[in-house]
């Protein structure tokens, strides 16, 4: 007799920084709900991505990438990111398999062992290795944890990825269809279209300026008659420094952000976009708590 019983649960994607959480997340779910960059600290937020299986549903949430730090802001991003595996069904536990060791980030997990909830063990980045070199890995996390399943992918390829969703539909349990069919995340458009131009910021800027901005939608408007969605945004930094320095020369900074984020935007969407970004300082606002809670942190 066929068992039609629907499972359901929620899987946290954990790791250090910089392994490749969120494209896996990206690759998983098909379609760009967490903006990536080669550089650290990327994402903030926790973000939800729902996967639709065959009598089945993962809600996905992504986060901060697990680190020591001392300003308010990355200390709220490690926060959330304990907080969520406290809360979840499943542990996607996400290591670099070019630097797989990471004390803190193993920590976090010794620390949920004595929940007995499923953990699967992803060594990501595996394009960029030898399988002689991925099963030292293997032999450690296997005898240093009770994984339910260890899985080598390529989250930029998604070599491995179908593999992946397998063995965590082995960890769910019978349990409701939590969001309708056609929902992937539970993040509102503004939020999105603030992350695409906060990632611009990381790939055309250097040094302090990535980890000093923040960016907030001050309107979103779709005109469907001109099939045009307009949207003003505002990039936050702490200084009058790095206020320039965001601007550029001749605005040409401020320019080639907007551009690109414009760009992008418009294939998410579907629709022409009209972008218009401003600097803005407020001053020291990574360090205060008020403005942290402003800004959405």
């Amino acid at each position: 007799m066929e068992n039609n019983t629907f499972k359901s649960g929620f899987a946290a994607i954990i790791g250090a920084p910089n392994v490749g959480k969120s494209t896996l997340l990206n690759n998983m779910l098909g379609e760009k709900l967490a903006i990536v960059s080669p550089k650290p600290q990327t994402t903030r937020n926790r973000i939800l991505g729902v996967y639709h299986g065959n009598n089945f549903q993962i809600a996905f949430i992504d986060t901060p990438g697990i680190h020591s730090t001392r300003t308010m802001l990355h200390k709220s991003m490690v926060a959330s990111a304990v907080e969520t595996v406290s809360e979840v069904d499943i542990l996607v536990f996400v290591i670099d398999i070019t630097y797989p060791f990471d004390e803190e980030a193993e920590s976090i997990l010794k620390q949920q062992e004595k929940r007995k909830i499923p953990a699967v063990l992803v060594i990501n980045k595996i394009d960029r290795t030898t399988p002689e070199k991925i099963l030292p890995v293997i032999k450690h996390f296997s005898e240093s944890f009770p994984f339910k399943a260890i899985v080598p992918v390529s989250a930029l390829t998604g070599n491995g990825v179908d593999r992946l969703i397998n063995e965590l539909e082995k960890c769910l349990s019978p349990g409701p269809e939590y969001f309708p069919g056609d929902m992937t995340t539970d993040q509102p458009d503004e939020f999105l279209a603030a992350e695409i131009i906060r990632e611009k910021i990381y790939l055309n800027t250097k040094r302090e300026i990535p980890y000093s901005s923040a960016v907030t939608i001050t309107s979103m408007k779709e005109n469907t008659q001109k099939k045009l969605l307009s949207i003003h945004a505002k990039i936050h930094v702490e200084t009058d420094s790095q206020k320039g320095i965001i601007i550029g020369k001749r605005g040409g900074m401020i320019k080639k952000i907007g551009e690109a984020a414009r760009i992008e935007l418009e294939k998410i969407y579907g629709t022409h976009v009209f972008l218009e970004l401003q600097a803005k300082v407020d001053k020291n606002w990574s360090r205060d708590t008020k403005a942290l809670k402003k800004l959405g942190y």
